[in-house]
């Protein structure tokens, strides 16, 4: 639970190439867009709900996917400066 990808000898320096979590968010986002694709064409309102769910996820899905950038240039100038 919680693996997010290959161990390394220095989990410090080497970071995941992208947190799992993040790919979980891109999966909401999809299900949640066809979820509210269905809902609008039966003519139901509840779409918006499904809508409100995928902006969540999505801003979810660059943030991590962001983060994890981040701490992998992070991790790569510390290893250039040692």
């Amino acid at each position: 639970m919680g693996d997010n990808g290959p161990v390394s000898a220095s989990p410090d320096l080497e970071p995941a190439l992208m947190p799992r979590i993040a790919l979980y968010a891109l999966l909401v986002c999809a299900l949640s867009l066809a979820a509210a694709v269905v809902s609008f064409s039966k003519g139901s309102w509840l779409g918006i709900v499904w809508i409100l769910m995928l902006g969540v996820a999505s801003n979810m899905a660059w943030f991590y996917w962001s983060k994890a950038k981040a701490d992998k240039a992070a991790a790569s100038q510390c290893v250039t400066e040692k």
